[in-house]
């Protein structure tokens, strides 16, 4: 339905005249009947005055399909760093009805996760801003130092609160009940490295060898990293070498060996085998893990013009071979590499 008739369908339903209408809305009567007669349409500042005239999303204006409010929603989610409340909640309601819907179920679980990642996300921006501002003021004191490390994901101390149990558990459980789906795989055994669980990540390893689709890169990379679980760093750097030397074309296993290193704190060799990964990746567009992690070492290493000039490159990636114009990663790398010049000059 073109938006002039809807309009006059909503204005007929709502018992309005064309002119108590344009009373609403600070308008024309000579307005309306233009809109409604198709001869022109509104201008884009009254379409949240007009839906909440007639009670309706801006979305049910123009009749969206259902596929289209969804492409919308997460459309606004990947543009948007936060989002009113207003708009949330109607996000969040349109989300419900079509969870109840088994055609759009699983997209509508998948975007309401989207949607509360996001104001999570949003709100820990917020927390970082003012623990910190409460931290400078009273360094002594600890509820807002644990506030600002859980919303940054700080490293904690004490075992019992760091250990990734509840990952594996759910991971497990995951793989256990779909053994030919490689992804939980990986999220398990990721998460019993961290934990030095080594001997379950080797068990599952196996079972990953046998999924159809599983990454070669990463069935070549993980016995590497069982080894250092296990406080094996002769063994783990022999495996790591000798994929180097016997893949030196292959962008993933430059990509994992960079990872691993970066981890050891060889740092500098791990800027040579990110830069190395990046170049020899022939996939467009690229991913910019490779240039994120050698900007992170250089500002490590306090070498922050280099770092600049790395997030230069994400930005001119994000752009050029993205082609972000508006994207939140675009703006945030744009900030980040503001953030890191002003650094670099003093």
């Amino acid at each position: 339905m073109e938006l002039g008739n809807k309009i006059r369908q909503l204005r007929y339903k709502a018992g309005l005249t064309q002119e108590q209408l344009a009373d609403k809305l600070g308008i024309g009567a000579q307005a309306v009947s233009k809109w409604e007669n198709s001869v022109a349409m509104p201008d884009i500042s009254l379409l949240p005055a007009i839906s909440e005239t007639f009670g309706v999303s801006i979305d049910e204006l123009f009749d969206l399909s259902s596929e289209q409010r969804l492409n919308r929603i997460e459309n606004s989610l990947d543009i948007e760093d936060d989002l009113p409340n207003d708009v949330f909640r109607e996000y969040e309601e349109y989300l419900r009805s079509q969870i109840a819907d088994e055609g759009h179920k699983q997209r509508a679980v998948d975007l309401m996760a989207y949607l509360y990642w996001h104001r999570m996300n949003a709100a820990a921006q917020k927390v970082k801003q003012y623990a910190r501002e409460s931290i400078r003021m009273a360094p002594s004191e600890k509820k807002s130092q644990w506030m600002l490390a859980q919303a940054e994901r700080h490293y904690v101390w004490d075992w019992n609160i760091s250990n990734h149990t509840n990952a594996i558990n759910f991971y497990r459980e995951l793989a256990d009940a779909n053994p030919d789906t490689a992804l939980p795989y990986y999220y398990l055994i990721d998460n019993l490295l961290a934990d030095h669980r080594a001997d379950e990540a080797e068990r599952y390893l196996e079972k990953l060898r046998t999924v159809e689709g599983a990454s070669p890169v990463m069935c070549s990379v993980y016995p590497a990293h069982i080894a250092l679980a296990r406080f094996d760093e002769k063994t783990a750097d022999s495996i790591i070498e000798g994929l180097i030397r016997n893949c030196p074309e292959n962008s993933g296993i430059l990509f994992e060996a960079a990872q691993y290193y970066a981890k050891k704190c060889d740092y500098r060799k791990a800027v040579d085998l990110y830069e190395l990964s990046y170049e020899k990746d022939t996939d467009r567009p690229r991913f910019i893990d490779a240039l994120q992690g050698i900007s992170d070492i250089w500002q490590i290493l306090g070498e922050y013009s280099k770092a600049a000039e790395a997030y230069g490159r994400i930005v001119d990636s994000c752009r050029n071979e993205w082609g972000m114009t508006e994207e939140v990663e675009l703006r945030n790398a744009e900030k980040e590499h503001a953030r890191l010049l002003a650094l670099a000059q003093g």
